[in-house]
C-alpha cells in the first residue's frame, strides 16, 4: 500500500508540476515582455519576441532530459571507451583490441546478425499479410486489436509469459510449458528448449515477432487504405487474381512504409537486451551485444572501458540505419 501510494503522490506531483511550470513560464513570458496594455511598434516587438520564446519554453524540459539522458551518456560512453576499467587511465584503443579477440563478442555479434534476419522479415512480413487479411473480414478490428494487445507488455513481461511456453519438466513430471505439453501429448519427450544451442535464439526471437507484429500491422494496414482504389480496380478489370494484386499493385506503392517499418524494427533488434536478460541471460551461447554490455559495465565489479567499447559498437550499427529510417519517412510523410 505505501508503494502505491508513493507512486499515485508521484504521478499527481509530476503532473501538478507541469502544470506548473508551464503556466508559471508563460506568466513570466508575458510579465517581462508584455503586449496587453501596448499598442504600436513596443507591442509588436513584445509579441514577437514572446512568439519566438514561447515553443521553446514548451521544449526546454525534454531538451533538458535528452541532454541528461541521451546526449551526455554518448560523449561518455565514447570518453570511458579509451580508458580502464575505472575510467580513470587512458589506454587508447586497447578495448577495442580486446573486444574483436573476444569469443563471446564474435559470438554476440552472430547472434545479433541472426536476429536481424529474422525478425524485422518476419515482423514486417507477418504484419503485412495480417494487415491485408484483416480488412477483408467483418471482425478485422477484433482481430488486430487482439494481435496489437503485445505491444502493450513490456519484453521482461513478454519473457515471462514465454518462460511458460517453454517450460520444461523432466521427463515423467506433468508439463506446465504448452509447448513441451504439445509434446508430450504426441508421444514425444520434453526438451529444455533454452538450452539448445543455435535453436535457442530462434525461440527468443519468436518473442520478439510476437510482440512487433502488431507494430507492423498497424503501420501496414494504414498504408494500404491509402492506396487508390482505381489501381486495385483497374487490376481487377484487367483479370488480375489477388496474389497478383497484392504483390503486384499494392506492395510496389506502399514499398517506402514498408522499408520504415523494417528499419524501425531493425533498431529494436539491435538494442534488444531484455528479452534475453530475463530468459536465460545470455548463457547457452544466446549472448547478444546488448546484453553483454551490461555484463561488462555493471557486473563483476564493472569494466566501464570494455563495457563502453561495446556500447560504442552498437552505437555505431545503429545510427546509419537510424538516418536512413528517418529519411524515408519524411519522404513518405511529404507525399
Amino acid at each position: 500500500m505505501q508503494q502505491l501510494l508513493f507512486a499515485i503522490f508521484t504521478m499527481v506531483g509530476g503532473v501538478l508540476a507541469c502544470a506548473a511550470y508551464f503556466f508559471g513560464t508563460n506568466w513570466l513570458l508575458d510579465t517581462i515582455f508584455p503586449s496587453k496594455g501596448l499598442t504600436g511598434a513596443q507591442a509588436s516587438r513584445n509579441l514577437r519576441i514572446t512568439n519566438a520564446i514561447r515553443p521553446w519554453l514548451f521544449m526546454a524540459p525534454a531538451l533538458f532530459a535528452l541532454a541528461i539522458y541521451l546526449v551526455y551518456p554518448v560523449f561518455e560512453s565514447v570518453r570511458l571507451a579509451f580508458h580502464d576499467r575505472s575510467g580513470q587511465q587512458f589506454v587508447g584503443f586497447s578495448n577495442f583490441v580486446w573486444m574483436f579477440n573476444d569469443g563471446e563478442f564474435r559470438q554476440s555479434i552472430f547472434n545479433n546478425f541472426l536476429w536481424l534476419l529474422v525478425v524485422p522479415a518476419l515482423s514486417t512480413f507477418f504484419g503485412l499479410v495480417i494487415a491485408a487479411l484483416t480488412d477483408r473480414i467483418w471482425w478485422g478490428n477484433i482481430a488486430k486489436t487482439l494481435i496489437f494487445m503485445p505491444m502493450a507488455i513490456s519484453f521482461v513481461g513478454a519473457a515471462v509469459i514465454w518462460k511458460f511456453v517453454y517450460d520444461y519438466r523432466s521427463e515423467g513430471s506433468e508439463q506446465i510449458g504448452i509447448l513441451n505439453a504439445v509434446v508430450v501429448a504426441f508421444g514425444g519427450a520434453p526438451e529444455a528448449w533454452m538450452t539448445i544451442p543455435f535453436w535457442n535464439n530462434f525461440f527468443l526471437m519468436v518473442i520478439l515477432i510476437w510482440i512487433q507484429t502488431g507494430f507492423a500491422m498497424v503501420i501496414l494496414s494504414a498504408a494500404l487504405r491509402g492506396i487508390p482504389e482505381e489501381t486495385v480496380e483497374a487490376a481487377v478489370i484487367d483479370g488480375a487474381n489477388g496474389f497478383q494484386i497484392f504483390f503486384k499493385i499494392m506492395v510496389p506503392q506502399i514499398w517506402g512504409t514498408i522499408a520504415v517499418v523494417w528499419t524501425t524494427i531493425t533498431i529494436l533488434v539491435l538494442k534488444v537486451f531484455d528479452i534475453v536478460l530475463a530468459m536465460t541471460n545470455g548463457q547457452w551461447q544466446t549472448q547478444v551485444l546488448a546484453n553483454l554490455m551490461f555484463d561488462w559495465m555493471f557486473r563483476g565489479g564493472g569494466d566501464f572501458g570494455r563495457g563502453a567499447s561495446i556500447a560504442v559498437v552498437i552505437m555505431i550499427l545503429v545510427i546509419p540505419i537510424m538516418i536512413w529510417n528517418i529519411r524515408n519517412a519524411t519522404k513518405e510523410m511529404e507525399r
